[in-house]
């Protein structure tokens, strides 16, 4: 009997990936290619988006080629993206009008601040459950349509169409399906989260045309066929990464969590059916659905600058030339020094959401060098996961007694073994590394029935590494509040 596959297209903040997955959800081949990042100004980040797909329909192919693979093996292919990533094209030329712009891009700045105090702001942040801020793709939609003139009448026409990365990868793929899923939505500020559909209120607020919106689906079922890269193939799945990785992790159950380590770093936790409003400064968001059932919701810390962080200190600064390095230069020494880096390059999210916060180092003395600076890049992700996770216990009223971690930084020992220090719980690493893209495998998977249900996922997941915690408390105590200290001085720097 041939075997079959499932494909997942990961296409991330600074590469996209095609992945091959069996039916043990075991990575068979990985083609993997780079995109360039544009930063016009400060705070300002783009990417070309017709780059991007490019990438896709080279990487498809490349991925089965090294597993041996024909098409007609693929049962599906399923799609997980950076989310709140933002594209406007023409519909009649499929030409991208300008970059997309990236979900950490702070341009919307002034926008929002003044949005915020409109006249049905609090109707927007209920109906969304989620804060006005830069970060989410909606301000973006309006900052482009009114830098561009004539740009809104056309939307209002139906003619310029506006997606995240998800929705603009399938429109191609297919040759013109406009669709999203429900996670993607809901990062917009424009989706109802209890219709799952959007708010014709938001719209308003926002002046965004629906015209130019594309038709919201589960993101668990079959959205259509590829005609370009994976041709014949049935696309069965696209979820924000993010939600990707909490469906890979196999977090099926209300109270399961998990945090994914890359560019920036997410901590989702499973609330099930329910939309648990958060008091302590996370998000309300769309965890998945999958057709014919109800969506479950989750809680969800974002942190702007884990990995990225590391990126800049190799290609900013030129301390280390290989990101692995940092674990190398950072055990040259046994603390950080008294130094502390807070990574608020656009800001600083989830607890805070001050997006005129920027990063700082503290603490210099003529004592500190490269090593203890190394250090400090690292133990930064550390504390900023504790920040999350006292929210998230403080929200949803649990204790967190595990955290299960994926992504790329979790090759880094010392900063796993630093996190179990800094929250006093084990943290546990996955066999399958990459779950955002096995997330978007299991989805379509599952939606045309090569899986056939969530247990059958739930018996793939194998541990492969954990790190218990050996802090001493009053250290842990002292330490954590040095970094509150140090997060406190990026207050207030860009002033309006």
């Amino acid at each position: 009997m041939t075997e079959r596959y499932v494909v997942a297209i990961d296409q991330g903040t600074t590469s996209t990936r095609c992945i091959v997955f069996d039916r043990r959800g075991q990575l068979v081949s990985l083609a993997q290619q780079e995109h360039k990042q544009y930063y016009p100004k400060p705070g300002w980040v783009e990417h070309d988006a017709a780059e991007i797909w490019r990438n896709v329909e080279r990487l498809g192919p490349e991925a089965l080629k090294r597993a041996g693979a024909t098409i007609d093996q693929v049962a599906a292919v399923g799609i997980a993206n950076q989310r709140e990533t933002t594209v406007l094209w023409d519909k009649a030329t499929g030409v991208p009008i300008g970059h997309a712009v990236v979900w950490q891009d702070t341009r919307t700045d002034t926008m929002v601040g003044r949005l915020d105090d409109a006249p049905g702001a609090e109707g927007v942040r209920h109906r969304s459950a989620l804060p006005l801020a830069t970060y989410f793709s909606g301000p973006r939609v309006r900052w482009m349509l009114d830098r561009h003139p004539g740009l809104r009448e056309r939307a209002e026409r139906g003619e310029v169409l506006f997606g995240t990365m998800e929705t603009w990868l399938i429109w191609n793929l297919t040759g013109g399906l406009h669709v999203t899923d429900v996670t993607n939505a809901s990062r917009t500020l424009l989706l109802d989260v209890h219709t799952l559909d959007w708010s014709p209120e938001s719209l308003e607020f926002f002046g965004i045309p629906r015209a130019m919106l594309p038709e919201v689906r589960p993101s668990i079922g079959v959205f259509g066929t590829a005609t370009a890269a994976f041709p014949g193939v049935r696309i069965g799945a696209a979820l924000g990464d993010q939600q990707a990785a909490l469906f890979g992790q196999t977090c099926f159950a209300p109270g399961e969590a998990k945090c994914t380590y890359g560019t920036g770093s997410f901590l989702l936790l499973n609330t099930g059916a329910e939309l648990v409003r958060s008091t302590h400064g996370l998000l309300s968001t769309v965890a998945y659905q999958i057709q014919g059932e109800e969506a479950a919701y989750a809680l969800e810390g974002s942190i702007a600058i884990t990995g990225s962080l590391v990126q800049w200190f190799r290609d900013q600064l030129g301390l280390i030339a290989t990101a692995p390095e940092i674990e190398t230069l950072a055990r040259t020494v046994t603390d950080n020094g008294g130094c502390y880096i807070v990574p608020a390059f656009s800001g600083l999210y989830a607890p805070y959401w001050r997006s005129e916060a920027r990063g700082v180092i503290v603490g210099l003395t003529s004592y500190i060098t490269k090593g203890h600076l190394a250090r400090a890049v690292l133990e930064a992700s550390a504390w900023q996961t504790r920040e999350v996770v006292d929210a998230m216990n403080a929200d949803s009223g649990l204790a967190l007694t595990t955290l299960r971690v994926d992504g790329g930084m979790t090759a880094d020992n010392l900063l796993m073994q630093f996190i179990a220090d800094v929250l006093d719980v084990p943290v546990v690493r996955p066999l399958a590394a990459e779950t955002v893209s096995l997330g978007a495998a299991y989805g379509a998977g599952l939606a045309v029935g090569y899986w056939p249900d969530l247990e059958g996922l739930r018996q793939n997941w194998h541990r492969a590494g954990q790190w218990l915690p050996t802090m001493d408390p009053t250290k842990r105590k002292t330490e954590y509040d040095n970094w509150q200290r140090a997060v406190s001085r990026t207050f207030d720097w860009i002033q309006a």
